[in-house]
């Protein structure tokens, strides 16, 4: 299974950083669109870092990938970066599916926009990280990353934005590697409902409240 994450900080810049991490009590099946790690394979840990809003780099897959190497974890895992302090997080359950989620808003979107926005001031990132219970095969695991986003927008239209996310958004969907696949992740399948519900709760409680981006933060 995948373990509570444990925070933790990165000395960077002249600041303490902070990072959640996850461990996997053995390795997991996993479909991610993260930076690092992202596709549809074996992954044994997760790392959700917090970054400045004035964040620039070009190579974030190498970034995390030295920081994952400064946490001593070691062979494949994902690796996350958002603008809101990872201390925020967001913790929901539902029938066995566990989700996490960092949840920032400052840049809300339509996905399909009429022309290029003009370039944010801001940027909001929600990451989510789920686990289910169960094996899912190949389409399922695609599937539930279609519930997954649907539950998020779903909240984010609840909470009275007009937007279906930010244009920097991640998510990650883990479960175990062995066991009879379940084939649908769909909204209405038996481990793709308990997901959309656990992730609709978390983004709705993390967007209600005003989520301070950690640059901000640390300028207080």
């Amino acid at each position: 299974m995948l373990n509570e994450p444990i925070l933790t900080t990165r000395y960077e810049d002249g600041w303490n950083v902070p990072l959640l991490v996850w461990r996997a009590d053995a390795p997991l099946r996993a479909v991610s669109s993260a930076p690092l790690g992202g596709g549809v394979g074996v992954r044994g840990w997760v790392v959700n870092a917090t970054v400045p809003m004035s964040y620039d780099r070009d190579d974030p897959a190498a970034h995390l990938a030295g920081l994952a190497d400064g946490l001593g974890l070691v062979g494949p895992g994902i690796g996350l970066l958002t603008g809101v302090d990872v201390t925020e997080v967001v913790t929901r359950s539902d029938a066995g599916v566990r989700v996490w989620a960092t949840v920032g808003l400052g840049t809300p979107v339509w996905a399909a926009a009429a022309a290029p926005a003009p370039p944010a001031q801001r940027v909001g990132t929600v990451n989510i990280v789920a686990y289910v219970p169960a094996a899912l095969g190949d389409a399922a695991l695609v599937n539930a990353v279609a519930t997954a986003t649907e539950a998020k927008a779903q909240a984010i239209w609840e909470l009275g934005l007009p937007a279906t996310g930010t244009p920097t958004d991640a998510v990650t969907v883990l479960c175990p590697a062995t066991g009879d696949p379940a084939p649908y992740g769909g909204p209405r399948s038996t481990w793709g409902a308990p997901l959309a519900r656990a992730v609709h709760a978390a983004v709705l409680a993390g967007g209600a409240g005003t989520v301070v981006p950690w640059s901000d933060r640390r300028a207080r």
